[in-house]
C-alpha cells in the first residue's frame, strides 16, 4: 500500500473543482493510504457542530466529530486520476462509526484513510471509505463509509414499505440547514446548498447532508451512551429542505426488531437502540440505525 503523509489537511475548495473535471477512473480501487499526523482539536470549531448538530458543548466530542477531520482526506482520495468513479454522482448509503473511548478536545493523533471492498449492489457497485483516529491508546475510533456509484447493477425487486411507527420527537429541518453544515463541514456539495444547484442534479430542493441527519439523531441519545459503542445508519431518502421529521427509537435485547421496548430513560443495558426517522407527513424512511457494544456484528449492508 501507497502512504500519502499530509502536514495539513487539505483544502476542500480546489477539490470540488477538480470533482467537476472530466474523470475517466480507473479499473478498481487505489491502493493508497492517506495519513495526517498531529491533529488536534478546535475548541470553537467543535462548538459550532455542536450548534448546528444540536449536541451540548463539553470536553467529549460527538461521536460524528471525528468524521471532520477525515472528511477532507476522504475528498483528496476520492478526486484522484486513479479513483474509478467520478465524486459527484456517488450516493452516500450508509455510515457505520465504533468508538472504543470517547474522543476528547486535549487529544492529538493521526487521522487514516483508505477506499476498499468495492462490490457489486443491485443499483451498480459500491465500496467502503475506512477512517481511523488514533492516539497513544491506539485506535479509538474508526468510520466505515459506504458509497454507491450507479450504473450497470442487475437491479432489484421492489421493497416493501412499512409505515410509519409511532414518532416520540418531531424535529423542524429549516431551509438552511445544509448551508450551516456545509460551513462547519466543508462538504459543499451544491446538493445541499440551494434549490437551484441541487435541481441541477435532479433534486426538488436542496437536501440535508446525509452525516448531519446521523448527528441529529446521536443528539437525542446525548447522555444516555456509554464510552464506547457502534453506531450504524442506512440512508434511505433524502430529507428535502425545508422539512419536518418525526424520529423514534426503541431498545433492543441481542437484536433489531419492530415492536420492541420503547426508549425512554436509562443507559447501556446490555442489548442496544434502534431508531428510524421519517418524513412527518407521509410514511417515506430518511434513516435507520442500530447502537450496539462495539464487538456487536454489524448489520449487513
Amino acid at each position: 500500500m501507497t502512504v500519502k503523509e499530509l502536514r495539513e489537511a487539505p483544502k476542500l475548495a480546489p477539490l470540488y473543482a477538480k470533482a467537476l473535471l472530466p474523470h475517466s477512473g480507473g479499473g478498481g480501487l487505489p491502493d493508497t493510504e492517506y495519513v495526517r499526523a498531529g491533529v488536534e482539536f478546535d475548541p470553537a470549531h467543535v462548538a459550532a457542530y455542536n450548534q448546528v448538530c444540536g449536541f451540548r458543548l463539553g470536553d467529549e466530542l460527538p461521536v460524528t466529530y471525528p468524521h471532520m477531520l477525515a472528511f477532507p482526506l476522504q475528498m483528496a482520495l476520492m478526486t484522484q486520476p486513479d479513483f474509478p468513479f467520478p465524486l459527484l454522482g456517488m450516493v452516500h448509503v450508509a455510515n457505520r462509526i465504533t468508538q472504543r473511548r470517547p474522543v476528547r478536545l486535549t487529544d492529538t493523533g493521526t487521522v487514516r484513510v483508505r477506499a476498499e471492498n468495492l462490490r457489486p449492489h443491485e443499483k451498480g457497485r459500491q465500496f467502503d471509505v475506512i477512517s481511523e483516529y488514533t492516539t497513544a491508546d491506539g485506535p479509538i475510533w474508526t468510520e466505515v463509509s459506504t458509497y454507491l456509484r450507479r450504473g450497470g447493477g442487475e437491479g432489484g425487486g421492489k421493497r416493501e414499505q412499512l409505515a410509519a411507527p409511532a414518532p416520540k420527537a418531531i424535529w423542524r429541518v429549516p431551509a438552511d440547514i445544509g448551508r450551516r453544515y456545509a460551513e462547519v463541514s466543508g462538504d459543499r456539495n451544491p446538493i445541499h446548498l440551494h434549490p437551484l444547484t441541487a435541481k441541477l442534479f435532479g433534486f426538488p430542493s436542496a437536501i440535508a447532508h446525509g452525516m448531519w441527519t446521523k448527528a441529529r439523531v446521536l443528539a437525542a441519545f446525548e447522555g444516555r451512551l456509554p464510552d464506547a459503542y457502534t453506531v450504524d445508519v442506512k440512508f434511505k431518502l433524502p430529507v428535502l429542505l425545508p422539512a419536518k421529521v418525526a424520529f423514534t427509537s426503541w431498545q433492543t435485547g441481542g437484536g433489531c426488531y419492530r415492536g420492541a421496548k420503547r426508549l425512554d430513560e436509562g443507559r447501556w443495558s446490555g442489548g442496544g437502540w434502534a431508531f428510524e426517522l421519517w418524513a412527518a407527513k407521509k410514511p417515506k424512511p430518511h434513516l435507520e440505525g442500530t447502537i450496539t457494544p462495539p464487538d456487536a456484528t454489524p448489520n449487513p449492508r
